[in-house]
Order: structure tokens, then C-alpha cells, then sequence
């Protein structure tokens, strides 16, 4: 009967040290895939954030030309307009310029 109960000791003894044991290596598993999961956000937090990055400088690019074309075009208008009332004014001033060389032409003499 000893024997029987030191034996059923040992097995339980026995039994334990080898749940424990599983439950370690269980925890061991457990714990390297949290670390991967873990490792796997931050490369992808890494990714995404890459990629925010890029879509505001390509936004920021895109509004900048947008608006430098808006600049040289309202640029481009005004000097248009300006030559426009230049050669509108020109024969004006060609005129005025011939009748002033008149007057100083009959003025001297």
C-alpha cells in the first residue's frame, strides 16, 4: 500500500512537472508570436506612415503648380493687356513725338 501511494506520488509529481512544463513552453510560443504580431504593426505603422508622407508631398507638389500656373497666367494676362494698350497708344505717341521734332524743328529756325 506504501508503494502503491509513493508510486501515485511520483505519477502526480510527475504529471505536474510535465503541465508545467507545457505551460512554459505554451508561454515561450505565445510570447514570440505576440513579439512577431508586435514587430509586424510597427513595420506596418512604418509602411503606412511611408506612404502619408508621400501622398502629402505629392499633394503639396500638386498644389504649388496649381498655383504657380495660376500665377503665370494671371502673369501672362497683365502683360498682354499691357502690350495691347502699348500699341493701342503707339501710333498716339508716334504722332505726338513727330509733332514735338515739328515744333522744335521750327522753333530753332
Amino acid at each position: 500500500m506504501k508503494t502503491e501511494i509513493l508510486t501515485s506520488i511520483k505519477e502526480s509529481e510527475e504529471r505536474y512537472r510535465s503541465m508545467i512544463s507545457e505551460a512554459r513552453a505554451e508561454r515561450e510560443k505565445m510570447l514570440a508570436e505576440a513579439k512577431l504580431e508586435a514587430d509586424n504593426l510597427v513595420i506596418r505603422a512604418s509602411e503606412d506612415a511611408e506612404e502619408y508622407k508621400k501622398k502629402r508631398l505629392s499633394d503639396a507638389r500638386d498644389a504649388v503648380a496649381k498655383k504657380r500656373a495660376g500665377i503665370l497666367k494671371t502673369g501672362e494676362e497683365r502683360a498682354m493687356a499691357l502690350k495691347a494698350r502699348g500699341m493701342k497708344n503707339l501710333d498716339r505717341a508716334v504722332a505726338l513725338l513727330i509733332t514735338r521734332f515739328r515744333e522744335q524743328l521750327h522753333a530753332e529756325s
